[in-house]
């Protein structure tokens, strides 16, 4: 599948991330900025919303890519990078936040309850109702009022659910990319998105709103 080193020339901008970490496990350490910059603002933009704290996420990031570099030897050719990644990053994450012995607050951008009968592939936006090609003034307001109470209500979310919240809805994840992130059936995948999206239409309901408000 071509995982393996091409071209020891090969400009690095030219080869796959699957290629970079093949070759950081030969040795080519070099390399390695290559790969943060090719990830650097998905991962931390995750983190960012994972932890709620744009200084607790920059720590995060550097420790995850120090968690890269020692754990290089345990890649195996041929797996998907972005997973493999996601997985060490989430493991940061988790550990980062037991150490403060503090809840997580992800301060993720609005989503709503959009139903869980979105595709296999990461579900449709759940921001798609929101959706207005050219909102005046007064529907920018209540756009911004909806964000706000969604806002609470997936920082009110358990953690294992709103993992799977952020992977899929802001991350773009597959569900087996999500389930190899976390290390999860990918049926669970599945049934902690479904709760999630259940939990969340409760706390929209319990605040008053419809599916259709706004």
């Amino acid at each position: 599948m071509g995982t393996g080193p091409r071209n020891l020339d090969e400009p690095a901008d030219r080869l796959s991330d699957e290629e970079i970490l093949a070759r950081l496990q030969a040795g080519q350490a070099d390399l390695f900025g290559e790969l943060v910059r090719r990830y650097e603002r998905e991962l931390y933009g995750y983190l960012r919303r994972y932890l709620g704290r744009d200084d607790l996420a920059a720590d995060v990031f550097q420790n995850t890519f120090l968690a890269v570099f020692r754990k290089i030897h345990h890649y195996q050719p041929g797996r998907a990078a972005r997973p493999w990644l996601y997985t060490i990053a989430t493991n940061q994450a988790i550990d980062a936040t037991r150490r403060r012995s503090r809840r997580v607050d992800a301060r993720a951008d609005a989503i709503l309850p959009g139903g869980a009968g979105g595709d296999e592939e990461g579900g449709r936006p759940l921001l798609e109702i929101l959706r207005d090609p050219d909102p005046g003034p007064v529907a920018q307001a209540e756009l911004a009022e909806l964000r706000g109470l969604v806002r609470e209500a997936v920082d009110q979310l358990p953690d294992l659910l709103r993992q799977v919240i952020l992977l899929a809805y802001f991350q773009g994840l597959r569900y087996q990319e999500i389930a190899e992130a976390l290390d999860i059936p990918l049926g669970t995948v599945k049934s902690r998105l479904h709760a999630a999206v259940a939990k969340l239409c409760e706390a929209w309901q319990g605040a008053g709103r419809t599916i259709d408000d706004g």
